[in-house]
């Protein structure tokens, strides 16, 4: 994962985000709660601090940075160190798999993704949750990077469609795609419902995909 020793070294800091804009995300909750539908046992690979997985019932989660998982952990989410490439996991053991804001700090998110179909059980279901690199929240993080920010510097933003190529390559099928924040980073946060995505009006998007029997 990229930047991993900076999320070390800034657990406090990334996750305060989520308190500082707490309407956004609220936002982004409903919508990876949408493309997840609840599946039980779930798994959230770059889990973070845990703000995700705590709030749609994912019990369980990896991350490389310590730092961040001291957090999930008091957050109540069940973690150990580990990267998306390789999960701790048995083949076909899950139902779900949530990757939220993590595919763009993803060294290799095909890997990733190729271990995320391996640990699903047949039907099973993966959500990915992005910010858009054609979104003006996309646009805006990239330049933050161009810039030199701590976090964003060290990522990689895909588009929707990217996102899905990648996916479809792993073996899965991408059954729908959730779209929410309509307004822009420096406008108004207010509270939204998650709709089908559209492109060039959302700021966040969740991927929905199933693997086969």
């Amino acid at each position: 994962m990229r930047g991993a020793r900076v999320f070390d070294e800034l657990a406090g800091r990334y996750d305060s985000w989520y308190s500082r804009h707490p309407i956004t995300a609220e936002n982004e909750v409903k919508a990876v709660a949408a493309a997840l539908g609840g599946v039980d046992p779930c798994l959230e690979v770059g889990a973070g601090s845990g703000f995700f997985a705590s709030r749609v019932g994912c019990r369980f989660g990896v991350d490389p940075s310590v730092g961040m998982l001291r957090i999930a952990r008091a957050r109540g989410v069940e973690v150990a160190q580990a990267r998306g490439e390789s999960l701790p996991v048995a083949s076909g053991s899950l139902a779900g798999i949530l990757v939220s804001v993590t595919i763009c700090f993803l060294d290799d998110p095909r890997a990733a993704l190729g271990e995320a179909y391996r640990a699903l059980r047949p039907r099973g279901r993966i959500a990915v949750c992005m910010v858009p690199a054609e979104s003006s929240w996309g646009r805006h993080y990239a330049a933050l990077a161009r810039a030199g920010h701590p976090f964003y510097s060290h990522a990689r933003f895909y588009t929707v469609a990217e996102a899905g190529e990648m996916l479809e390559e792993a073996g899965f099928r991408v059954d729908s795609v959730i779209g929410t924040l309509t307004y822009p980073p420096w406008g108004l946060e207010r509270p939204e419902d998650p709709e089908p995505y559209r492109e060039g009006v959302h700021g966040f998007a969740c991927l929905s995909a199933s693997k086969g029997e």
